[in-house]
């Protein structure tokens, strides 16, 4: 080889050594990842289904466009309610959901919900990250082969739209009610008749008098469904949903699939969420019940007699269930110890 040639070829050597101690250097580049998300509720649905595009929004906007999540209307892959089994099976990627629609595989998944008499929104996530929430959520859907993250926090609901006033316990005796999560069994015990309806199958059931009455979620949500068109009398406090938790549920298989920046993206944006979600739902309510009273609807306060009767049910529904159910017994000391805890702060700290 001559003296040209020995230098080119050092040459090329070194160049190609250069890129590859700059290849080195540089960050690797995550997969794309695109993925189905089956809603629970329509994106239509003020919060509880536009959470899920801010989220899917969002994603790719932080990732660049490597992380993409379709948002799918109720309905699209699969019914609404049947987005558990779907994910379980990675039959799709993900959904958006609450916990509090999947008692029927664990009862104590409503506790990651909303809790009757519960906490409220700041409390709630506290646990959730620092109160040991999100370990006791990942045992249970593991057994599910399911990854959840919390993603988003509503503000308190209404208690109900009722046809006729209600001016005592008994006048709820007997009456047919959708009705939702743990507050559903403590409306049993006073008599009433539940079923949990998805959200777009409340009012024909209401309007056809399949039920007599129903909760669904805060002011600006009821106004947009249409209930005040059959029932007048809407009752507060929601002491069945001080504040309600979203997720988004993953196949389990899918999430540790997922590179350390995607699931930090990931995570990034479901806390986002919380945030965006709980300040944009305290501030639409005040619009939506004037709204409301416009059109005639009568906003009632539960009585003070009603609201401890109410409560002592529930003190009724939670012992059954702990001694019932291991996995709930778990999770409610966990919530209860943390509550204990956090009362000391929370009765010196709030006004």
């Amino acid at each position: 080889m001559n003296i040209r040639g020995t230098t080119t070829f050092a040459l090329t050597a070194a160049a190609v050594a250069g890129l590859v101690l700059a290849g080195a250097a540089r960050p690797a580049v995550a997969q794309k990842v695109e993925w189905n998300m089956q809603s629970t509720y329509s994106s239509s649905l003020t919060q509880l289904g536009s959470l899920g595009l801010v989220i899917a929004d969002r994603i790719k906007a932080i990732s660049g466009g490597d992380f993409v999540i379709h948002f799918q209307e109720p309905g699209a892959i699969v019914p609404a309610l049947e987005a558990f089994d779907a994910v379980s099976a990675g039959a799709i990627e993900s959904a958006w959901s609450t916990p509090g629609y999947w008692t029927g595989k664990e009862v104590a998944l409503a506790l990651f919900a909303t809790v009757p008499f519960g906490p409220s929104a700041g409390e709630y996530t506290a646990w959730i990250y620092f109160g040991g929430g999100q370990q006791l959520l990942d045992e249970i859907y593991a057994k599910y082969n399911i990854k959840s993250l919390i993603c988003g926090v509503i503000a308190p609901e209404a208690s109900g739209w009722f046809r006729k006033e209600i001016k005592s316990v008994d006048d709820l005796k007997g009456l047919k009610m959708r009705f939702f999560g743990l507050g559903a069994r403590v409306m049993e015990k006073m008599g009433v008749s539940t079923q949990l309806l998805a959200g777009g199958d409340i009012f024909p059931a209401l309007e056809l008098g399949t039920i007599d009455a129903t909760e669904f979620s805060m002011p600006a949500i009821d106004l947009k469904l249409g209930f005040y068109q059959v029932a007048k009398h809407y009752y507060f406090p929601g002491w069945h949903q001080q504040s309600t938790l979203f997720e988004l549920m993953m196949n389990k298989d899918v999430w540790d699939r997922l590179s350390d920046v995607h699931k930090a993206q990931l995570e990034t944006v479901c806390q986002s969420a919380i945030a965006y979600g709980l300040a944009e739902g305290e501030a639409i309510q005040f619009a939506a019940l004037k709204e409301l009273q416009a059109k005639g609807v009568i906003v009632h306060r539960w009585p003070p007699e009603i609201l401890d009767k109410l409560h002592a049910a529930w003190d009724e529904v939670a012992a059954e269930l702990v001694a019932q159910n291991p996995t709930f017994a778990k999770v409610w000391e966990s919530l209860s110890t943390f509550r204990a805890n956090y009362k000391i702060w929370k009765d010196l700290g709030y006004l």
